[in-house]
């Protein structure tokens, strides 16, 4: 019988399910939509019922030693998902007592970011590094923090919110209410906004200038670099200034040895790599220069939330 653990990851419109062993191997891996039942109760009847076809349909047997969540605005100290802003269910929701009486095995939450930031330290490039950040570039912004080989959850179990530091006085609205937060900026939602800032002041011809901003994507803006597209490449540019001052400001406060960058506008490789790069080492202390390694995250992003998620529940229960 192969020990296990499950992976959840509790996304705005799907939830992505993983068994994943001690190495970071996936096993199983199958989607529900979030979005079934009114309540979460309603949902977990849903999650348990797939995870159970799930079991009955595979010829390997499971031994499950936990289940790992990562989700939204989710507590650590409490195994609640709090007012999460993307889900339908309202409030506080206590996911992991909830979980732990419909599976009868004990159950761990964070949130995504976080749990991202344990898979890299297990199954990834921070195998080995007790200090070190990574940067989700999703839809938004987000991070986790390990600090002397322990995740940093803060004294509410919220800490790491990166993505909403101020790096423009008064700019551009962020979805949390405030202006200026870092994810305005540098996100797959930031980067759109930024091309047409960037269109609009250069009024020069370029391949994006077809598409509305409901059609234009940040892997459109990738491509059109990729054809040398001169726009594209400035506001890849841009991009990669306002996250790599950033950047310089986090390693004064936690000296990393590194900073992984994951998610949809990371695959842009080099050109999201370099100028952060660039920007970061221009803008670091002098102490900190030359020291702090950038680099792409070495999950496969297509199961890094189910793995990120199992591993909290392999480091939790095994440790």
């Amino acid at each position: 019988m192969r020990k296990i653990a499950i992976g959840i990851d509790i996304g705005g419109t799907n939830t992505q399910i993983g068994f994943v062993d001690q190495d970071g191997k996936v096993y199983l891996e199958t989607t529900m939509s979030t979005t079934l039942g009114d309540t979460f109760e309603e949902y977990l009847v849903e999650l348990h019922k797939v995870i159970e076809d799930a079991i009955e349909g595979s010829e390997e047997k499971f031994d499950i030693i936990g289940v790992g969540i990562g989700a939204p605005n989710g507590n650590y100290y409490k195994g609640t998902i709090e007012f999460a802003p993307n889900l339908k269910w309202k409030g506080v929701i206590e996911v992991t007592k909830l979980i732990t009486e419909k599976f009868g095995v004990p159950a761990v939450l964070t949130n995504d970011a976080n749990a991202a930031a344990i898979g890299e330290m297990m199954f990834g490039g921070a195998k080995g590094m007790k200090n070190f950040i990574i940067i989700t570039l999703g839809t938004g912004l987000g991070s986790g923090i390990v600090v002397n080989g322990e995740l940093v959850y803060g004294h509410d179990g919220f800490a790491g919110e990166l993505g909403h530091v101020i790096v423009e006085k008064g700019g551009r609205l962020c979805g949390c209410g405030r202006r200026g937060c870092l994810e305005t900026y540098a996100s797959a939602t930031g980067i759109k906004r930024t091309a047409f800032d960037v269109i609009a002041d250069r009024n020069q011809e370029t391949l994006l200038s077809k598409f509305s901003y409901d059609d234009l994507s940040s892997f459109k803006i990738y491509e059109a670099a990729q054809n040398g597209d001169h726009i594209a490449r400035e506001i890849f540019r841009q991009t990669g200034k306002y996250l790599g001052e950033a950047l310089a400001d986090f390693v004064a406060n936690g000296s990393p040895e590194a900073i992984f960058l994951f998610g949809g506008l990371a695959n842009a490789g080099e050109l999201i790599l370099e100028p952060t790069e660039k920007t970061m080492e221009d803008s670091l202390l002098h102490i900190f220069k030359n020291k702090v390694k950038l680099q792409i995250s070495q999950l496969n992003e297509g199961d890094a939330a189910v793995v990120g998620a199992a591993a909290l529940a392999w480091k939790e229960f095994t440790a």
